[in-house]
């Protein structure tokens, strides 16, 4: 883990005024690392050297460990899958349906190949996913959103794409989304057609607000686009079922998935009838306990099952307990990647802090923290204190932030508001091993943009399995994250007259001190 690693950053222009916002970022962090003395200035020295030691700068595992080749049986087809997503968290689902799907094989044999979009910075990686492309039967791809890897991306993928059976790509960079293609369905016009279907997309295409917008296209569109004689409408809604399934991420789904895919669009698979099931739904916001029997859209619903529980002492479910807000992603909650939640959950709960923690399928986490965490009748916040454990900001996720958006939501929640990380680039022990410490595009999405919204104390309380893409929780890390949202829900209960005299005690036994050593 201590060996020399070498990664190129190319800046797109000579002037960083000129770059994105996030392309500046990256430079600025970038500035930091040493660089070569003897170099001269040329257009060449325009690529930037990131240099780490111990792995610290990006990450090296390697996709071989979400690489499931199947074993040869009946002269089956097989048919090859390649994915890039930004986060690990689908990697143990889909994984664990082709095994399944290989485990029981009626009509098909699956090969799979996953990169996390970090990973292709490394130029033999890179290599080694284009290769994987050129005998591909499926791409899929989703949340890429770093400018410069949405264009590798692209690259590698638009050269082998009319080749392709099926390219599915759901919430990314534009430049991205154009790639999709499912029959005579493409996205290629995205923004730029006058059909209705994508004029919603150019409508809502900034930041948080386009992922909205398919969001609220997943529940309708498949069911009127049934009824369209159309091959073209029939191709945009196995589109958007695949969204659905995908959306769901759980093992039964993605086989579903899979098969609808595979079935509708593999030469070789065609003329055969394959059944698979409708996805399985799940709310799109909502408030999630690992212990609740459901997901609620009610929050008084919840808090009359919360009053119920007969886990809990009645302290826990007592009105002088603190009230902590969670802000959790759904996609981990569905695919089965929760442990780091359950564990802050637990934690909480056992030091006496009643939790509310609430989800958000798409990237805006503002509509959810509204309607759940402040009262509708009184308009006063029903928790002490929130945390999210996201990383990411209120509004935007990993796309293009709308922090006034963000301000103004919290604003009317007016309570501390903490950030803590779980490490999305980096497995637990690259992070651990690091002379940098964390990802610096980890350092500018999930340190700096959240702090524009107006979030806080930054502490990294969950690692990543190398090997099943996991997370899991750093307890000690864990508790002291607990710790300190439970203070800041102390704080905010008490009354300003008691904070006002405790600062004058302070000021007080200063002086104190001061004159009498």
């Amino acid at each position: 883990m201590a060996s020399l690693v070498s990664s190129p950053f190319t800046l797109q222009s000579s002037k960083p005024g000129e770059l994105s916002s996030l392309s500046q970022k990256h430079y600025f962090l970038h500035s930091f690392l040493p660089k070569r003395t003897n170099q001269s200035i040329t257009k060449a020295s325009l690529k930037v050297k990131c240099a780490a030691i111990g792995n610290g700068l990006f990450t090296q595992t390697t996709p071989e460990v979400r690489r499931i080749v199947p074993e040869k049986k009946q002269n089956l087809p097989t048919v090859k899958i390649v994915y890039v997503v930004l986060e690990a968290q689908y990697q143990s689902s889909l994984s664990a349906a082709v095994k399944s799907l290989n485990g029981n094989p009626n009509f098909a044999l699956f090969e799979v190949v996953g990169y996390l979009v970090e990973e292709l910075r490394d130029e033999s990686t890179y290599k080694t996913f284009c290769k994987d492309l050129e005998d591909a039967n499926i791409f899929i791809g989703s949340l890429i959103f770093v400018e410069e890897l949405a264009l590798k991306v692209k690259a590698a993928v638009e050269k082998v794409r009319d080749r392709l059976d099926a390219v599915l790509v759901f919430p990314s960079m534009p430049e991205v989304m154009r790639l999709n293609k499912l029959g005579s369905f493409s996205m290629s016009q995205l923004g730029q057609s006058k059909s209705p279907f994508f004029q919603l997309f150019k409508r809502k295409k900034q930041g948080a607000g386009f992922a909205e917008s398919m969001l609220k296209l997943v529940r309708t569109l498949p069911k009127v686009l049934k009824y369209l004689p159309s091959d073209k409408a029939q191709d945009a809604r196995l589109y958007i079922l695949s969204l659905q399934f995908w959306l769901g991420g759980s093992p039964e789904n993605l086989q579903n998935f899979l098969k609808m895919i595979s079935g509708s669009y593999v030469p070789a698979l065609r003329g055969q009838k394959i059944e698979y099931s409708d996805p399985v739904l799940y709310l799109d916001s909502g408030i999630w306990h690992p212990l609740a029997p459901c997901m609620y859209d009610d929050v008084k619903e919840y808090l009359n099952w919360y009053g119920t529980r007969r886990d809990a002492n009645e302290k826990l479910k007592g009105p002088n307990a603190p009230v902590i807000g969670l802000v959790l992603q759904r996609s981990h909650i569905v695919t089965g990647d929760e442990s780091h939640y359950v564990a802050v959950i637990m934690e909480m709960e056992a030091r006496g802090a009643k939790v509310i923690p609430i989800f958000a399928g798409g990237l805006d986490f503002s509509g959810p923290v509204e309607r759940f965490l402040i009262d509708p009748v009184t308009k006063k916040p029903m928790v002490n204190s929130v945390v999210s454990l996201t990383g990411f900001a209120l509004v935007g996720g990993p796309a293009r932030q709308d922090h006034p958006r963000a301000v103004e939501a919290l604003r009317k929640l007016d309570v501390p508001y903490i950030v803590a990380l779980p490490l999305v680039f980096q497995t637990t022990e690259e992070w651990l091993n690091s002379t940098l410490g964390l990802h610096p595009i980890q350092v500018a999405l999930q340190v700096a943009l959240p702090e524009l919204d107006g979030g806080m104390e930054p502490i990294v309380f969950a690692g990543r399995d190398p090997r099943t893409g996991k997370s899991h929780a750093l307890h000690k890390r864990v508790e002291q994250l607990c710790t300190r949202a439970i203070r800041w829900a102390e704080l905010k209960r008490k009354s300003k007259v008691f904070c006002l005299y405790s600062v004058h005690l302070i000021e007080f036994l200063m002086l104190y001190v001061q004159h009498f050593p």
